[in-house]
């Protein structure tokens, strides 16, 4: 498989584009807690820049691979590897073409495309 399937794909998901998500394509699902999953796909591969959450983030490669820093520390991910981040630690990264992966965040962090 090298794109998520249709269904998790809706135009009504989509996230908001920004400067750092390059070529990520993205698409979020919201819990009742205000917490967020997001899926994400690139064909092209791009960089994140540096930054932090007032939440806790978990992240899991499904396909391709993943290069950065958490806290200053190298992280190198491939498929079915996981990161945790808490609150507040700083975190980037490069992530390959044709990559694939799901991150949950324990609070708000993407806008739908569609909303204001």
């Amino acid at each position: 498989m090298t794109e998520f399937p249709v269904f998790m794909r809706k135009r009504c998901n989509a996230v908001k584009a920004s400067k750092q998500a390059g070529g990520l394509e993205g698409y979020v699902f919201e819990g009742a807690d205000g917490s967020q999953m997001v899926i994400w796909q690139s064909t092209r591969g791009g960089t994140s820049e540096m930054h932090t959450h007032d939440y806790d983030e978990y992240a899991i490669v499904i396909q391709g691979t993943f290069t950065g820093t958490v806290g200053g520390k190298k992280i190198e991910m491939k498929a079915g590897d996981e990161c945790y981040i808490p609150a507040g630690v700083p975190h980037d990264g490069e992530y390959s073409a044709n990559y694939r992966a799901i991150d949950a965040f324990g609070g708000k962090r993407l806008q739908r495309a569609n909303e204001p």
